[in-house]
């Protein structure tokens, strides 16, 4: 295992004043827990709803990377991989080789043994892919240094649930993007799930201070005020019962997508939670592995079974959803001895989950010999805005200028739910999931 440079273990002091000591202190600080632990936890079935979207994203870019280049070894970069969560997502999605990279040097360790575990239980031990395991942190040092074979090529880097670290400032975010796209093969993927900045900072302008959140969540800002907002360095802390607390940043997309191109990447999609789910939910597969992952919670709940949430207040939604059922169904005699039960989240916690969305960029370009790819082309992206036009606006550099460089209408215009048009901190798991959830139950 390939340790941290000395110069990526000092501390840092960008224009956040942030210390990555504390997010790798947090991470290694934390706990596992068994099975029976998870099942008891307040946010039990959106952890497993967050899992699914990982799932249902790798699986999907797997498969078109698989189709636009045949069945030969898949070579993955796993940044910020904590402990090793998503190594059986891998091992099914038969890849060759796979490199996990982590601030944390617990975590590390943990995802190697489980590793070599995972190894020691095959009988056909070849055909599981290699890995390797780094312990760096991304938005300081360059991987590609730290590899075995620095020339190797990949084609897929996936960053789950941790890019907002970078976004402390632009050369931390320049070399988080450098780690993940810069080994990437001409048409191969940086895909991830992040907070979503534009519906943060919706909720934040809808508070009474600099803090909003519920009995699962709470974010709170560590900011001037509400309007001036860094494109860098925008800082909150964000706490997700037993699993999360500790410093985030916003990732301002557009943003995002004017570096990315300076790497020769272009957008695919950027999809909020939400749409997402209701855009995948269509697949019987994926209907099928929402249910046996437990994804969503029963509801009712069973006989002397309290419900996650709070009773009066989580599962309105669910309840008028079952009534109209029962309504519609009461007429035909197929549906009068069967019990209605559907699958659902509480209030609480899709509040918490609509604060995320999921994101794919393709390498179209190699900026060091003019290549260009030569697959299908680029999808155009409704909806993303350039942010070039800070620069010819306001002329100050970008790691100068705030979100008041950009309109209103860009910063806040996606927090919303695209079917309802109400904020997504006001829509209801049934606002989306609906009768697609009763199909998986």
């Amino acid at each position: 295992m390939a340790e941290q440079t000395e110069s990526s273990k000092a501390e840092y002091h960008g224009d956040g004043q942030y210390n990555a000591d504390i997010v790798a202190k947090h991470y290694n600080q934390l706990q596992e827990s068994g099975r029976e632990a998870r099942t008891e936890s307040r946010i039990f079935y959106m952890r497993n709803f967050n899992n699914w979207i990982k799932s249902v994203l790798i699986g999907e870019t797997l498969q078109t990377l698989k189709k636009e280049r045949g069945h030969r070894g898949i070579a993955v970069l796993d940044l910020c991989s904590g402990k090793g969560g998503d190594l059986l997502k891998w091992k099914k999605g038969d890849i060759a080789r796979l490199v996990c990279t982590d601030i944390a040097g617990t975590s590390v360790e943990q995802s190697e043994v489980r590793y070599k575990e995972m190894l020691n239980r095959e009988r056909h031990k070849d055909q599981v892919f290699t890995a390797e395991f780094i312990t760096a942190d991304c938005t300081k040092v360059r991987l590609r240094e730290m590899y075995k074979d620095p020339n190797m090529k990949l084609d897929l880097c996936s960053c789950q649930f941790s890019f907002h670290y970078c976004f402390e400032s632009l050369p931390q975010a320049q070399m988080m993007l450098q780690n993940a796209v810069e080994n990437l093969q001409l048409g191969g993927y940086f895909i991830g799930s992040t907070p979503h900045a534009q519906e943060l900072v919706h909720r934040l302008r809808e508070s009474p201070d600099m803090s909003f959140g519920n009995e699962v969540y709470r974010v709170t800002f560590d900011l001037p005020d509400k309007e001036n907002i860094p494109l860098f360095g925008a800082k909150y802390n964000f706490h997700l019962e037993g699993v999360v607390d500790c410093p985030e940043f916003l990732v301002f997309f557009p943003v995002l997508i004017k570096l990315a191109e300076e790497y020769g990447m272009k957008l695919r999609f950027k999809k909020t939670f939400a749409d997402y789910f209701n855009e995948q939910i269509e697949n019987q597969e994926h209907r099928v592995l929402l249910s046996r992952m437990q994804a969503l919670e029963p509801y009712p709940p069973e006989k002397d079974t309290e419900p996650m949430g709070l009773k009066d207040t989580d599962y309105k939604s669910a309840d008028e959803f079952l009534q109209e059922a029962q309504q519609r169904e009461s007429s035909d005699d197929r549906y009068r001895s069967r019990p209605q039960k559907i699958g659902t989240l509480s209030k609480a916690e899709w509040e918490a989950i609509t604060l995320y969305c999921v994101f794919a960029f393709q390498k179209v370009k190699d900026m060091k010999t003019g290549e260009t790819w030569s697959g299908s082309e680029v999808l155009s992206v409704e909806g993303q805005e350039d942010v070039s036009s800070v620069d010819s606006k306001r002329k100050r550099p970008l790691d100068k200028a705030s979100t008041s460089d950009v309109t209103e209408e860009d910063v806040s215009s996606e927090g919303v739910d695209s079917k309802r048009k109400r904020p997504l901190n006001e829509a209801t798991p049934s606002d989306v999931i609906e009768e697609k959830v009763a199909k998986s139950s």
